[in-house]
């Protein structure tokens, strides 16, 4: 039997398997357990919907065995056109298969630039929507993209929100591009550990991401990584390979018992 996400004592090492179609995520899931795989997230926005079916979620998430699974299904890709209702129905479905932890967008139901909704309606389908997951046995994580270098109030901000409407984890993506914005990224990871009562995962882009490659050591709740860099792998995201040896090499957490 899985144990999900968050019943685990250290952050997981979760590869990205982003593919058209579910025999590429297969294949990447094969390469990838090998090389240290601790879970796996697939990204269903990049799937053809002649794929999205039942019988497809069931068979990929058998297909992963002990290892959790994470799932999105963002605006993009092949889900543009669609409205976010019926993502949010595409998301209930997964949850219905067998995925232990879903990805609500934090701007559901009302689009805004740094993916916080404010429309007090919107926030009240997003709650409902998270009860719904629960309801199916899934953990929910509550995303915002802002996907540029953002202060400390503003984040605080974000994440209180996310943990407000009921998520279990907290994830926002932010940006650094100098050495000054890193360093402050990294403490905000401290802020986040005092002022949060759910686990959250604290990335960044631009020219400085150490955080992807250490946060997991320094209070995120997870690592991901992909196993190659093909057309549809984010590369922003490290290699599997090459985190696992940072990681291993830290190796923080287990010095400190």
């Amino acid at each position: 039997m899985k144990k999900a996400f968050l019943e685990h004592d250290k952050p997981l090492l979760t590869v990205m398997v982003q593919a058209d179609n579910p025999e590429r995520i297969k294949e990447l899931i094969d390469k990838s357990v090998p090389e240290g795989a601790e879970a796996f997230g697939m990204q269903f926005e990049q799937m053809k919907d002649e794929y999205r079916t039942k019988e497809v979620y069931r068979d990929l998430f058998s297909y992963t065995k002990d290892k959790p699974i994470y799932v999105t299904n963002y605006r993009f890709a092949f889900n543009e056109g669609k409205t976010d209702d019926m993502l949010a129905e595409e998301l209930l479905e997964l949850a219905d298969c067998g995925a232990d932890l879903c990805d609500v967008m934090g701007d559901y139901f009302d689009r805004q630039p740094d993916e916080l909704a404010i429309d007090e309606s919107a926030i009240k389908k997003q709650m409902d929507l998270i009860n719904k997951l629960h309801k199916k046995g899934a953990y929910v994580l509550m995303s915002s993209h802002v996907l540029k270098y953002t202060p400390a109030e503003r984040v605080l901000e974000i994440a209180l929100e996310h943990q407000k409407r009921g998520a279990d984890i907290c994830k926002i993506v932010t940006g650094a591009d100098t050495m000054e914005q890193q360093l402050n990224n990294l403490k905000i990871i401290n802020m986040l550990k005092e002022n949060l009562k759910i686990p959250f995962l604290f990335l960044c882009g631009g020219e400085c991401c150490i955080l992807r490659r250490i946060g997991g050591e320094i209070g995120c709740c997870m690592y991901l990584c992909v196993h190659e860099y093909d057309k549809l792998a984010t590369p922003a995201q490290p290699l599997l390979t090459n985190l696992k040896a940072i990681r291993d090499n830290m190796n923080l957490t287990e010095r400190m018992k």
